[in-house]
């Protein structure tokens, strides 16, 4: 088997698997690697909604939205099976928050049905405000979703420690390609990419078997999926005290299972699984897609940029990265997939809302990492 490709992809989590299946499809030979193996991480632990974001019209919203319409039609006719279009109702978490979403309905973008209490309890949800209820989101399967689209990809579970670029290729081990994308998740230290100041955020999640009537899946403070297959799986709580990955705990869904009493009928669950991992964000939560800043050489070569000086980019050749997509991960990742492979392959620019240069020269002004140089 030949051991040079068009381009190697080191993580297989949501947004390493979706940019190897776009690459594919436009023709390139793929190797991927992972550490632990498919979906090991937090993509693996996600609650993998895929549903709109509401709110007032920020940006964030308008991107999110925007995913959210290519992201249900990317699974609808990518792997049907494990996209199960329940719908998903967004609940107020308390009087407050029910006032908010009155100023937010003018900015639901996405086809949506005003529920009250009345019809909410007739489903079964126990809520007292009005809610959101948007009939084209849904849940995948989180890691067979991601095992579906590196199905005709090679994968190799290797911890990858090192990377290097030889007479054009970038090599990992004995292995090579031309391009080489970084959807490494919370983990980014095979080069400096600081700038970023990628974040993890603890997730866990508790599938439990049930006979409950639940037909449609929700989100209040947390997400609860309808009963598929006889699963309710309840997820993911947030912490972002947790620095490194732990095992999961059974205590952690069962705490879950509390929380979610106050909106289903819990009394037959029975815990069955319980996943845990870590998410990656950026700092305004915005995605981070696309080239790689040389950092070394713009900081040796321009020190006045970090006065505030302007100088022309330079990027490390043939290095991408995919990354920052956060918990809604499944939302975001097949139109980023789609945006990096035209990067790579047609040398498209990327969406500046998602470009990871927007904060490279505020990280060269402010970063207290680089004191020692001013």
């Amino acid at each position: 088997m030949s051991k040079t490709y068009d381009s190697i992809i080191i993580g297989a989590g949501i947004a390493g698997a979706s940019t190897a299946h776009a690459l594919t499809q436009k023709g390139q030979k793929v190797l991927v690697f992972d550490k632990r193996g498919i979906a090991s991480g937090g993509s693996g632990a996600a609650g993998a909604f895929v549903s709109p974001k509401i709110g007032k019209g920020s940006p964030l919203q308008t991107l999110t939205n925007e995913a959210f319409s290519f992201a249900k039609d990317f699974y609808l006719s990518t792997c049907p099976a494990l996209f199960h279009q329940t719908g998903v109702i967004r609940i107020p978490k308390d009087e407050a928050d029910a006032k908010k979403f009155s100023a937010y309905e003018p900015f639901n973008e996405n086809k949506y049905v005003n529920y009250k209490k009345e019809q909410l309890q007739e489903l079964g949800v126990h809520a007292e405000f009005k809610s959101f209820y948007f009939p084209d989101a849904g849940v995948c399967d989180a890691k067979e979703v991601c095992e579906d689209l590196l199905s005709d990809i090679e994968v190799i579970e290797y911890e990858v420690k090192e990377i290097t670029q030889e007479d054009g290729l970038w090599c990992v081990g004995e292995y090579s390609a031309k391009n080489l994308v970084l959807a490494t998740g919370y983990e980014s230290d095979l080069v400096d990419v600081r700038y970023m100041d990628i974040k993890g955020t603890w997730g866990s999640r508790g599938d439990f078997s049930s006979n409950l009537k639940l037909g449609i899946s929700m989100h209040q403070s947390m997400s609860v999926g309808a009963n598929i297959d006889g699963i309710i799986k309840l997820g993911a709580t947030h912490e972002k005290e947790v620095k490194e990955v732990v095992p999961c705990k059974k205590e952690q869904a069962l705490s879950l299972k509390e929380k979610a009493s106050s909106l289903i009928d819990t009394s037959d669950l029975e815990l069955e699984e319980v996943f845990c991992g870590m998410r990656s964000g950026s700092k305004d939560y915005f995605p981070l897609l696309g080239k790689v800043i040389d950092v070394p050489f713009m900081l040796k070569k321009y020190p006045a940029i970090i006065r505030g000086a302007k100088p022309e980019m330079k990027y490390i050749d043939n290095l991408f990265v995919s990354n920052g997509l956060g918990g809604r991960g499944f939302v975001f990742a097949p139109l980023m997939a789609k945006m990096l492979a035209e990067c790579i392959v047609e040398d498209k620019e990327v969406d500046v809302r998602v470009d990871p240069d927007r904060l490279f020269l505020k990280w060269c002004r402010k970063s207290s990492e680089l004191d020692a140089l001013r």
